[in-house]
């Protein structure tokens, strides 16, 4: 079978043409829902009988005989219940949107010339969503949305201008905090992303090519997707939701909120390649790293000194024949297996080895590859944690003090 083309994901490149107003003007075109009344007759008749005369069982000449209904067999499962669609967003736009910001960003970016050589100065600039998160100014967005910016301009909803400074900045998950000089301001509250599921509604607010304080409606149409699903940065930090409430150039950095206008994700990347794709970071993520970026400006990561893959790339049959099984001896299905050691590394001097299967992090469940790369990088360099490997069929713990994650990657050796 012939591989299809990549996906591609819109987010602004390296060049600081962040949610520039880039895409072509063409013709858009919007259809609304309309509901329709579908008015159904029955057509009953008295005792089973036809519309002949009185007491006759005979069908009126020229009369058609009805079809039999198709039997249906009677459903094992119980009816859904749930709430009506909301009436109208408005509550939640009027709630949340005053503490919604416009960013503009301006930067220079130099060129060598094909010709000469030389170097050219351009001038850049972009555009992108932020909010407020504290009445004294201090502001959530992507770190694309400001990178390689010189100027860092913050619009209220009020058409206050402020310029923006940048308190912390992670490109591994996308995360920027700006604070302004300005009190007594609007604030969204944050929410709990791990409480909304796939199905539920929820709402996106931002400026869409300019089109400042655009509010969509959409739902969760799934979780947990990751850069392998989303292939904006190799070695990122992602557990994006995906919903298909309209998210385009501009809307970078804006909240992504529930029904309760709460905050359960940051709007951060679209599929190129399809419509309704759009991802937002975890709030929960966030929460975890924001106090990192306020107290030291950015993420020193933490390491144990492997490579890992995920158990469920492993066919069951190669798990069962490698022990990797739980106690009834039935083949994992949750868990990183060890597939490198780095020589020298805090993985190799705790005892971790090649073909080791890590199931819980310092007591949390490994249930994904990922989950052990997030928690690793930010448990905090010098800490130490508690392992559960599998190793043979057998549950082994091990202590490990975690070293700082090189900032250029370096090949792992194999351990001795």
């Amino acid at each position: 079978m012939t591989p299809g083309p990549a996906a591609r994901v819109e987010v602004p490149d390296s060049n600081h043409q962040r949610d520039s107003l880039r895409a072509a003007k063409r013709p858009v075109t919007c259809s609304s829902v309309r509901a329709a009344t579908t008015a159904l007759v029955l057509a009953v008749s008295a005792c089973g009988r036809g519309t002949g005369a009185p007491g006759s069982d005979a069908a009126p000449p020229g009369a058609v005989a009805s079809k039999a209904l198709p039997y249906v067999p009677p459903s094992t499962s119980a009816a859904v219940e749930m709430p009506m669609r909301p009436l109208s967003f408005a509550p939640i736009a009027k709630a949340t949107d005053r503490a919604v910001v416009l960013i503009n960003t301006v930067g220079d970016k130099g060129e060598a010339s094909a010709l000469s050589g030389r170097k050219r100065k351009h001038t850049l600039k972009g555009l992108g969503t932020g909010f407020i998160i504290e009445s004294d100014g201090l502001i959530l967005t992507n770190n694309h949305v400001i990178d390689g910016a010189d100027v860092v301009a913050v619009k209220l909803t009020d058409g206050r201008n402020f310029s923006a400074r940048v308190i912390g900045r992670d490109a591994k998950t996308d995360l920027a905090v700006l604070r302004i000089a300005a009190t007594d301001l609007p604030t969204i509250q944050l929410g709990d992303s791990d409480a909304i599921e796939v199905g539920d509604w929820v709402v996106a607010i931002g400026n869409p090519f300019g089109l400042d304080h655009t509010v969509s409606a959409g739902i969760v149409s799934a979780k947990g997707r990751t850069s392998a699903d989303v292939p904006i940065l190799a070695d990122g930090y992602f557990d994006f939701i995906q919903t298909d409430a309209s998210i385009n150039p501009g809307n970078s950095g804006g909240p992504l909120l529930n029904m309760k206008g709460q905050v359960v994700g940051i709007n951060t990347a679209i599929r190129g390649d399809g419509q309704g794709i759009g991802f937002a970071i975890p709030m929960n993520m966030i929460r975890e790293v924001l106090p990192l970026l306020l107290r030291d400006g950015k993420i020193t990561r933490s390491a144990i000194g492997l490579s890992i893959r995920d158990i469920r790339e492993v066919p069951i049959d190669e798990r069962v024949q490698s022990k990797w099984v739980d106690e009834a001896g039935k083949a994992l299905t949750y868990g990183a297996v060890v597939a490198t050691v780095l020589r020298g590394g805090p993985g190799e001097k705790a005892g971790v080895v090649i073909n080791d299967v890590i199931v819980a992090f310092d007591g949390q469940p490994v249930r994904r590859e990922v989950d052990l790369r997030w928690q690793a990088s930010i448990r905090g360099v010098g800490k130490t944690v508690v392992l559960a490997l599998v190793r043979q069929g057998k549950t082994v713990d091990v202590k490990v003090t975690l070293a700082e994650l090189p900032t250029a990657p370096r090949a792992p050796g194999p351990a001795r």
